[in-house]
């Protein structure tokens, strides 16, 4: 069964996309500005609907769920918008520990514990209390990835991830968003979006596929 399935899903850009997306693997769906291709995790998540198709996380259409389920819903699906989305008024840990401050009953000693733990493994210990205008690119990156997958998520849903990063920082960042322990004990899934994969980063995903405005996606 696949993880997420785009359904002839109409893209802005005219270009129409039929992709199916199997359980731990990482496929990349790249493209021009102009293609779209920025829309399909906003679908995926139900945050924008499509104008035909339809996308399905497990088998499920998350803008069809009422607004309380589809916010339990979107917990299994980790989000790296593009930028970083991050909060400017909040520390970085601070922004990484919100989803978990909301909605999930955790006290605060268990989400400290499992923020310490983040902030470790994505070398942010240092900068924890700095808000992301105080610290570089890849540092706010780092921190909106660790948000992202703060619920251990099945699914992780990446746009322009790795845009002015080094190369050595893009394969760490890849391997943090597929290495972690989703449920049933395997890697995640993730899928990327955006204009371009850095070439190092192609022998480390599974499937790539390219959509231009007005066309069909292929796989390359």
């Amino acid at each position: 069964m696949a993880l997420l399935r785009f359904e002839a899903v109409a893209l802005p850009g005219g270009a129409v996309c039929d992709l199916a997306v199997p359980p731990n693997q990482v496929v990349v769906v790249s493209g021009p500005e102009d293609s779209g291709v920025g829309s399909l995790a906003r679908f995926a998540l139900g945050l924008e609907q499509p104008q035909a198709g339809r996308a399905l996380v497990l088998d499920t259409e998350i803008s069809r769920l009422p607004r309380a389920a589809a916010l339990a819903f979107r917990r299994r699906v980790g989000y790296l918008p593009a930028g970083d989305g991050l909060l400017q008024n909040l520390t970085l840990h601070d922004n990484i520990a919100l989803p978990l401050r909301f909605g999930t009953g955790l006290h605060e000693h268990d989400i400290e514990g499992r923020i310490r733990i983040i902030l470790t493994m994505m070398h942010l210990t240092v900068v924890a209390m700095s808000r992301p205008a105080q610290v570089n690119e890849e540092q706010r990156r780092r921190a909106a990835l660790a948000r992202a997958v703060v619920f251990d998520p099945e699914l992780v849903l990446m746009e322009q991830p790795f845009d002015g990063l080094t190369d050595r920082a893009a394969a760490e960042l890849l391997e943090v968003a597929r290495g972690g322990v989703a449920a049933g004990g395997s890697r995640r899934t993730v899928l990327i979006t955006g204009q371009d994969l850095p070439h190092l980063l192609r022998a480390r995903v599974d499937a790539r596929y390219r959509v231009a405005r007005d066309e069909v996606l292929r796989e390359v």
